[in-house]
């Protein structure tokens, strides 16, 4: 497994590959909420295993914290140290940036996954693409 840093046309093609995938396939967010106006300004990642896109996610810089979005996993490589794999990319990023903090909404089935990696539940069950979310924050 190698989480890059998109640096290339092909590699965000493979990180919207992937989201279009979990997200609007297997999740019905619809695909105009999916991908929106901050695409252009945020860092994106993509996850390969086996020199195939697996995972990806993006960053930005929100209120002087990191905000985390769009992490997911295609179905057959959750459970393999995928999702923290990716997490530890962003967060090893938003270090060398020298931010406070990490938020994200999280859907409410991934809530224990986040706190397995130090997150804190800070806000009250939201709706977001139809899909139940709570705030995570996480110091850094």
């Amino acid at each position: 497994m190698e989480v890059k840093v998109v640096s290339s046309e092909q590699e965000l093609h493979d990180a919207f590959s992937v989201r279009k995938q979990v997200f609007i396939n297997e999740q019905n967010v619809p695909e105009e909420e999916e991908i929106d106006q901050f695409e252009d300004e945020a860092v994106h990642f993509v996850l390969y295993n086996n020199g195939m896109p697996a995972g990806a996610g993006r960053f930005r810089t929100v209120d002087g914290n990191g905000k985390v979005e769009r992490i997911c996993v295609l179905k057959e490589n959750r459970q393999s140290g995928s999702g923290k794999a990716i997490m530890d990319k962003i967060e090893e990023h938003a270090k060398k940036q020298g931010l406070p903090a990490l938020k994200l909404n999280a859907q409410t089935q991934a809530i224990p996954f986040y706190e397995k990696l130090g997150y804190q539940v800070i806000s009250e069950v939201f709706m977001d693409a139809g899909i139940p979310h709570r705030t995570m924050k996480k110091k850094i």
